[in-house]
This record gives C-alpha cells, sequence and structure tokens, in this order.
C-alpha cells in the first residue's frame, strides 16, 4: 500500500489516482487496512453531512457550492453513497450523472461508495474514508447520504456541520417532527424555493424551530434555489458560523465519543464468524422454545 504522504502528493496534483486505490482498499477490509489507518494524521478538515429525502435536491445542491469553492481555489472531496444495485452490491452511481461538471476536475474527488444495505444512510467505512481523506490535502470534505428519510440520523455521528434539505412540499410541522431528520439538523435548508407556498414553509419551519430547540441551539434555516446557486452564499455562512461555535465545544466531543464506540463495535463484529453464526442458526432455530438471546450470548 502507498504512503499518506504519496497520497497527498498525488491529491496536491489532481491525480486521484492512488487515493481511489487507498478507497478500495479500506472499503474491501484489507488485512493491513488497520495498520494504515493508525498512521494516518489528520487535519482539521471540516465533513459536511448532506442529507434528507429523495428529491429534495442534495447533489444539485452540492454541485452549487463545490463551485463557489473551486472558484476560491479549495480542494474538495465528495463522498456519496448510492443505494446498493440489487445486482453486484456496487453504488448505483447516480451522483456521478448530477455532478458530472466536476468528475474530472484536478480540484473535485467525487467517490460514489454502495450502503450495501447498511441502515443508517452510510456506508460501514465511511468513517475510515473520512479520515483519510481529512489526512490527504482536501479543504472541503462533503458526505452525501442516499436519502431514505428516517435511517440517516447515523451522519450526525459523523459530521461537523449536518445539512438538512427539504423543499416546500416537505409536509406539516407534525410530519416533521416525527423524523429523526429534525433531531440532526444544523442547518436546514429550503431548497427550491421559487416554489409555491415556500416562504410558508420556512415560517412554519422557524416556527418549530423555536418552539423545540434553545436559542442557542437553534438551526439555521436558509433559502436556496440549487440551480440558480442562488442561497449558496447564505449556506455556507451558516455551516461557518456553526463550525466555529463548535470547536471546543461538547458537541465536538460527543462526536469523536460516537466516532471511537463506532470503531469499537466494528472491531468487535469483525470478531464474529458470520458464517458460522448462519450455520448453526439454521438448525438451532428450528427447535421448540428456541431463544435469540440465549443463541446470541454463545457468540458474546
Amino acid at each position: 500500500m502507498h504512503s499518506i504522504s504519496d497520497i497527498k502528493q498525488g491529491v496536491a496534483k489532481g491525480d486521484f489516482l492512488l487515493l481511489a486505490k487507498a478507497i478500495s482498499f479500506i472499503e474491501n477490509n484489507v488485512v493491513a487496512a488497520n495498520t494504515f489507518l493508525e498512521a494516518l494524521v489528520p487535519a482539521q478538515v471540516p465533513i459536511m453531512g448532506i442529507t434528507g429525502p429523495p428529491g429534495a435536491g442534495k447533489s444539485t445542491l452540492i454541485n452549487a457550492l463545490i463551485s463557489t469553492w473551486v472558484e476560491e481555489g479549495k480542494k474538495v472531496a465528495v463522498l456519496s453513497v448510492d443505494p446498493s444495485s440489487p445486482f453486484h452490491q456496487g453504488a448505483i452511481l447516480g451522483d456521478r450523472i448530477r455532478m458530472k461538471d466536476w468528475y474530472l476536475h484536478p480540484q473535485v474527488y467525487i467517490r460514489s461508495l454502495a450502503s450495501r444495505g447498511h441502515l443508517g444512510g452510510l456506508n460501514m467505512a465511511m468513517l475510515s474514508m473520512t479520515t483519510l481523506m481529512q489526512s490527504a490535502g482536501f479543504d472541503y470534505i462533503v458526505v452525501e447520504t442516499v436519502g431514505v428519510g428516517q435511517s440517516e440520523v447515523e451522519i450526525a455521528s459523523l459530521a461537523d456541520t449536518t445539512v438538512v434539505v427539504l423543499v416546500p412540499e416537505a409536509g406539516d410541522e407534525v410530519q416533521m417532527m416525527k423524523s429523526g431528520l429534525m433531531e440532526i439538523a444544523n442547518v436546514f435548508v429550503v431548497n427550491k424555493s421559487d416554489r409555491p407556498n415556500a416562504q410558508i414553509f420556512v415560517n412554519h419551519l422557524k416556527q418549530m424551530i423555536a418552539e423545540n430547540t434553545s436559542s442557542q441551539l437553534a438551526p439555521a434555516v436558509v433559502s436556496t434555489i440549487a440551480t440558480e446557486r442562488e442561497g449558496t452564499s447564505d449556506l455556507l455562512k451558516a455551516m461557518e458560523a456553526h463550525q466555529l461555535a463548535m470547536q471546543d465545544g461538547l458537541q465536538k466531543k460527543e462526536m469523536f465519543f460516537n466516532k471511537v464506540v463506532q470503531l469499537i463495535m466494528a472491531s468487535k463484529m469483525n470478531q464474529v464468524d458470520i458464517e458460522k453464526v448462519k450455520i448453526s442458526l439454521a438448525s438451532e432455530c428450528t427447535r421448540p422454545n428456541f431463544n435469540v438471546f440465549k443463541f446470541a450470548q454463545t457468540f458474546y
């Protein structure tokens, strides 16, 4: 495996070949991957999580953000978790279509990752990959989740700033309160705000936030029209303000705690022989009064 120094030099030159190989190395859980990850020296590069229901315009909004960052001479990494193909378990690559302008740009690296059935909207190896990106010389890292709704709350434990993208037709306040998305947002974006009743929706959203959140923790609400890049500067200001506010706060410590817990859980799961569990379960579960808790205990 190439060193992180070699990968960083490649990124600086706009050559992402070694970076792509490193990601595949991690995603495929190669034996030496842990040693490689432990050698990383991540910089304090912000991770922005972009989530929300399908059709809200997440990829289009990311496309607008990339345009602004590239104009400023920044290097951007986008990790987009797409639904897995039911045939080959690979990513469907929807983001490659919507972000086609940046696919070969030397300042932008876009990687599609298959969710592989993992709940929470994220790939299991995403924590490792974002740490790699923080070590490879990027200025901004964006993680886009698959867009499946309430199961995407896992992004909050990974991203420094979580942006929830909605549209004016997203539903009434009661329906929104049922969604875990409403509890994880640091910034709300009402995209496609040129649609009818957009301002009414924004006002309802602000009222709901005021009634359910303390003033110090209240997320910002930004209106955008991503296709026209309208509101992009306001969104960037809101994200930067949140990152500044959380630099030494409890939220950042909690985020690191969640990451450590995820790594411990993943390590424990790697010690379990899944095939052995399947084979043993196939015979045991047919017995009368089979107890799933007792069975699971034998593999702890």
